[in-house]
């Protein structure tokens, strides 16, 4: 029997990377993104070198009803299954300071960043129950932890993520399902272009940006049985920036 896993936010960065990682788990992997169809194609196809395989989902995950659309249509092809692992990972940045954010700067990353978080969970949530055995990684930040200047809405939307996973830890655990986060600091991903790496890496202990290989390690050990006693933890990966 085939173990499904989605990723939302998966055709590049972190999320391409956890989506192959969770293919050499065994995992047949759903690959959500919004718009960029050569990227999800090539992700499909890292999949497939991996050893496993995977479709794609096309559909914006901030917009619920065409998410709940997007998989009753795979629910409906896939009658007999579930998808067992969820990370929701979609997550866009509109940096800036408070007094100059425009409202869909701020409206527009809490819709994919939080927003999403409900849109997804919320209806692969029943099948998890009725199986009794799920896993649910959220892909926070550092930012959400401590706040970063130019940030109070990306900040706002993954301190949120985070404090949602707590809750619903505590809510799911009797039916076997776990719920974590993980909080990156500064990964090599095209989220950072424009930051000063050579700057940014002298207040990190390890003097580096992290690997989004490092990341999706971390969020397949969460995804596997080996984690099973682990919930409701948000697990920080920065380099020692902050701990």
């Amino acid at each position: 029997m085939k173990k499904y896993a989605l990723v939302t936010g998966g055709s590049r960065g972190i999320g391409r990377a956890i989506a192959i990682r969770l293919a050499t788990q065994g995992y047949y992997v759903i690959v959500n993104y919004q718009s960029n169809d050569a990227a999800a194609q090539q992700t499909l196809d890292l999949i497939r070198q991996a050893g496993s395989d995977g479709e794609l989902m096309k559909v914006d995950v901030s917009n619920r009803l065409a998410f709940e659309q997007a998989l009753s249509q795979w629910q409906q092809s896939h009658e007999d299954e579930y998808i067992e692992v969820l990370v929701n990972n979609a997550g866009i940045r509109r940096d800036n300071l408070l007094v100059w954010m425009e409202p869909d700067e701020f409206e527009q990353v809490l819709a994919t960043n939080l927003g999403s978080f409900y849109n997804v969970t919320r209806p692969l949530l029943t099948p998890m129950i009725r199986h009794k055995y799920g896993r649910i990684i959220n892909v926070a930040s550092l930012s959400g932890i401590i706040g970063l200047p130019g940030q109070c809405n990306y900040a706002a939307a993954k301190g949120g993520l985070i404090a949602a996973t707590k809750a619903l830890a505590q809510e799911v655990g009797r039916k076997n399902i776990t719920v974590n986060a993980v909080a990156p600091g500064f990964v090599k991903t095209e989220m950072v272009e424009g930051l000063d790496e050579s700057e940014l890496k002298k207040n990190i202990p390890l003097n580096r940006f992290a690997e989004a290989d490092e990341v999706a390690a971390l969020v397949a050990f969460l995804a596997s049985k080996d984690a099973g006693y682990i919930t409701g933890e948000c697990i920080s990966i920065n380099g020692g920036l902050y701990t």
